[in-house]
Order: structure tokens, then C-alpha cells, then sequence
């Protein structure tokens, strides 16, 4: 395909790197672990440029690694206990996992609320398996087809399909409170 020209190469990366990163972000649910996933996935890529068959698209094939190695990510960092504890800072940051000490004034009710529905949200997302989550981020939120969506996971059409499934049965149990019980 490309022989090894780092600058074609190049071009592929600039070409892909947003997508990647946000799928990467979707799946990890963190900024600097999706920035390591992205790299991994296009490390990993060039490293077996000689293998691609070019049977899809090399943007199936690199959110195919990509998806694979945030997956590999998220069950590394789960059986890390202390990777999920949280963290104190200054500001708390569902989506860094920070909490701040607390100094007795309460803040405005909507920031207030703001970040207990994204906290649920995060929670729900979280609860879905790894292969749910990536599932369900393709489909939902890059607007992926079912069949890119099998191809990138290495399952078969319909398994994709009932991982979608599950992931919003999943996601509707859980956020059936916030949402007023709406179907």
C-alpha cells in the first residue's frame, strides 16, 4: 500500500486522527487515555501496514485497532483498583474522575445538577461491557453502519446489532430516573 512512506503515511494519520481520538475518548471516557489510545492504534497500524489486505477501508481497519486497543485499555484500568479512585483537585471533573474537598458553600443549583446528570451518565456508560460501549458509540454517536460496526469489532452482523441492543436497554434502565421514566 504505502511501502513504508512515513509522509503518506502522515497523511493518513491527519486525515483520521479526529475520528480515532473520538472514538478512543467514547470508549475510555478520558481525554489523556484516548490520546494514548490513538497513538497506540496508529503505531500499531503502520507496524502492520505489510499485512493490511485493503479488503475495507483503511478507516475501518484503524478504528478496528483503535476500538481493540481502548477496549484493551478500559479492562487493563478496571483491574487496576487504584487507577478508579478518585482523585482530589481544585475543580472536580466527572470526566477526569476528580472530587474537591468540600468548603461548606454550595454552588449554583444548575451547575449543581449539571454534574450529577453527567456523573449518572458516565455511570451508565460504565456499567456497559467493553464491547457494548464501542458497540453502542459506533452506532449512536459516530453514526456508524451496523455492518462497518461488525466489520471493526470482528463479530458478525447481528451480535453487533443485539450489542447495540443491550447497551440501550442498558442505558434506559439506568438513566429511566433522570429522564422522567421516558421510553
Amino acid at each position: 500500500m504505502l511501502g513504508g512512506n512515513r509522509d503518506a503515511y502522515r497523511v493518513l494519520m491527519d486525515r483520521h486522527f479526529s475520528s480515532v481520538a473520538r472514538v478512543a475518548f467514547r470508549i475510555t471516557g478520558n481525554e489523556e487515555d484516548a490520546e494514548e489510545v490513538a497513538q497506540e492504534a496508529f503505531l500499531r497500524a503502520y507496524n502492520k501496514l505489510p499485512s493490511f489486505r485493503q479488503d475495507s477501508a483503511f478507516s475501518t481497519w484503524i478504528v478496528r485497532i483503535t476500538m481493540n486497543t481502548a477496549i484493551n485499555l478500559v479492562e487493563r484500568r478496571n483491574r487496576d483498583l487504584s487507577y478508579r479512585a478518585p482523585r482530589i483537585a481544585d475543580e472536580p471533573s466527572a470526566a477526569e474522575g476528580t472530587v474537591r474537598v468540600a468548603d461548606g458553600q454550595a454552588g449554583p443549583e444548575g451547575e449543581l445538577l449539571g454534574r450529577e446528570a453527567a456523573s449518572l451518565r458516565e455511570t451508565a456508560m460504565a456499567a456497559l461491557t467493553p464491547m457494548e460501549r464501542a458497540a453502542f458509540t459506533m452506532r449512536h454517536m459516530e453514526e456508524v453502519p451496523m455492518s462497518e460496526i461488525a466489520e471493526a469489532l470482528n463479530i458478525t452482523v447481528n451480535s453487533a446489532k443485539q450489542a447495540v441492543f443491550r447497551a440501550v436497554s442498558k442505558l434506559r434502565r439506568s438513566l429511566a430516573p433522570v429522564a422522567g421514566g421516558l421510553r
